[in-house]
C-alpha cells in the first residue's frame, strides 16, 4: 500500500504535487475562507517539512518567499514531502492586520480547539491537518508594523537537531529563544516537530534582502535534510553567530527621533543610538547602549512615546566586529550591486 498523505478530505500520493484549499470558516457574506496549501511529494521517502507564513496577517515577506520558491522552474523535491502554507491567517492578510477578526493573536492560540474561538479553530486546523504530519517546520515572520528585524533565526538551541538546522539555515545571527506559551512552536514541539522561526523585515513591506535570505535558508535546510540535491560546486557557507540573550532599549522621553544607527550595526557600550527632540529643537533624551552587541531590530517611525521599545540588541560572546562584517558580507552576496 502506498504512503498516502491525507490533509482534510484530500489524499496526496508520493510523486504528486497538489494545490488544495483547506476549509476554515465562512465570512459574514457566506463566502468560504480556506487555507491555501501547496504539497510537493517526492517519489522517494524522506522527511516531511512545513513552511508557513502570515501567522500574523500583516507579515508579508514570508508569503513572497514561499511564492517565489514554489514557482521556480528548477524547484524540485527528490525525497520526502514539502507542505507550504503561504497564508495561515487568511483573515489578517485580507484586512492587512496582525490579528484575527476576533482580535486574538493566532500565535498565542495554539493548540486551539475545534469548538473554540475563531483563532482557536484556525490554530486547531493548522496543527492537526498540517503540523502533525511533519518532522520539521520553518515558520516565517517579520517585525511588527513600523519595526524591522535583521534576518535571524530564533530557535530552542537546547535541542541538538533544532540547533543543527538553525546553523545550517545560513543567516548571520541565531538567537537562542525560549518557547512562548500558546505559540505554534510550543504546540509543534509537543507533536515532536522541530521548528525554526525566521524573523526578517517589517510588517506590510517587502524587503528584498530578507526575502532572498529566507529563500536561501530554506533551500539550505532542504539540502541538509536530503530533500534536495546538494550543489556540485561548493559555496562559502555563512557560519552563524549565536546570541544567548537580547534586550529592547526603551525611550525615556517622548518626541521626534533622530536615529544614529541601522540594522546590523556593531554597538559599543555608551554609543548614542538615537536622539529624541522636541518640536522646538530641544534635545529631550539620548538613547545610549548599556553594553556591546549587534542591532537586530529597531523601530522605524521617527516618533516615540516614553517607555516605547526602540532598539533590539543581541549580545554575543564572540567579537562583535566579526559578526557585523559577516552581516555585511551576507548582504553583499544576496544583493549584488547590479541588482540594487
Amino acid at each position: 500500500m502506498k504512503d498516502i498523505l491525507k490533509i482534510g478530505e484530500f489524499e496526496i500520493l508520493p510523486g504528486e504535487q497538489r494545490k488544495i484549499d483547506l476549509p476554515v470558516a465562512k465570512l459574514y457574506t457566506d463566502a468560504d475562507v480556506s487555507l491555501p496549501v501547496h504539497i510537493i511529494r517526492a517519489k522517494k521517502p524522506g522527511p516531511t517539512i512545513f513552511i508557513s507564513a502570515a501567522v500574523h496577517g500583516d507579515e508579508l515577506n514570508g508569503i513572497e518567499i514561499i511564492r517565489r520558491l514554489i514557482s521556480e522552474k528548477k524547484f524540485k523535491i527528490t525525497h520526502g514531502t514539502l507542505i507550504a502554507v503561504p497564508m495561515v491567517n487568511v483573515y489578517g492578510v485580507v484586512n492587512q492586520s496582525r490579528y484575527m477578526p476576533d482580535r486574538r493573536d493566532l500565535n498565542r492560540c495554539f493548540p486551539g480547539s475545534a469548538k473554540g474561538s475563531l483563532a482557536g479553530r484556525v490554530a486547531h486546523i493548522f496543527l492537526n491537518e498540517i503540523v502533525k504530519h511533519c518532522d520539521y517546520g520553518i515558520d516565517l515572520h517579520t517585525g511588527a508594523i513600523h519595526r524591522s528585524n535583521l534576518p535571524q533565526i530564533r530557535a530552542d538551541l537546547s535541542c541538538e537537531q533544532t540547533k543543527e538546522l538553525a546553523m545550517v539555515f545560513g543567516v548571520p545571527v541565531v538567537l537562542n529563544s525560549n518557547i512562548i506559551d500558546g505559540s505554534l512552536r510550543e504546540a509543534a514541539v509537543k507533536h515532536k516537530t522541530k521548528v525554526l522561526l525566521y524573523e526578517a523585515g517589517e510588517a506590510l513591506r517587502f524587503d528584498e534582502y530578507s526575502i532572498r535570505a529566507g529563500m536561501k535558508g530554506i533551500t539550505n535546510v532542504l539540502k541538509h535534510l536530503g530533500m534536495r540535491k546538494a550543489s556540485t560546486t561548493r559555496k562559502k557557507v555563512i557560519a552563524p553567530f549565536v546570541a544567548n540573550s537580547s534586550q529592547w532599549l526603551r525611550a525615556n522621553g517622548s518626541g521626534i527621533v533622530n536615529h544614529r544607527v541601522k540594522l546590523g550595526d556593531q554597538i559599543k557600550k555608551g554609543d548614542v543610538l538615537a536622539e529624541i527632540g522636541s518640536p522646538y529643537g530641544d534635545i529631550l533624551d539620548v538613547v545610549t547602549a548599556s553594553r556591546a552587541g549587534i542591532l537586530i531590530g529597531q523601530q522605524n517611525i521617527p516618533l516615540v512615546q516614553e517607555g516605547e521599545a526602540m532598539f533590539h540588541i543581541a549580545y554575543f560572546e564572540e567579537d562583535d566586529k566579526h559578526i557585523s562584517q559577516q552581516i555585511e558580507s551576507s548582504q553583499d552576496n544576496l544583493l549584488p550591486q547590479s541588482s540594487m
